[in-house]
């Protein structure tokens, strides 16, 4: 874990929970959605490296989700959203920690 700015950390997880939450609502491409929560720079940084390593491999499955429909695929879109909520919600808890 880094240094980072905590306000910046926060304020990056946020933007990707209102992210999440547009793709689920059927309002952001799942490729979208994956390069702005790879993009959050400051927030990867203050969580611990295994976070990066968790976020990307669901990034990177939720990307192959996108390219078959549900029936093909080898693992469930809804599943994967909800492992990319409590993600967001672990690294609130790491984030909400870091700073007490």
């Amino acid at each position: 874990m880094s240094t980072a700015n905590p306000t910046t950390a926060h304020a990056q997880l946020q933007v990707l929970q209102d992210a999440l939450d547009q793709f689920r609502a059927d309002g952001l491409a799942a490729h979208a959605l994956s390069e702005l929560a790879r993009g959050q720079s400051a927030l990867l940084a203050a969580l611990p490296a295994k976070f990066t390593e968790v976020l990307h491999q669901l990034m990177d499955r939720l990307e192959s989700s996108a390219l078959f429909s549900e029936e093909s695929c080898s693992f469930s879109q809804r599943d994967l959203v909800d492992s990319l909520q409590l993600w967001a919600d672990k690294a609130s808890q790491r984030l909400a920690q870091a700073a007490a």
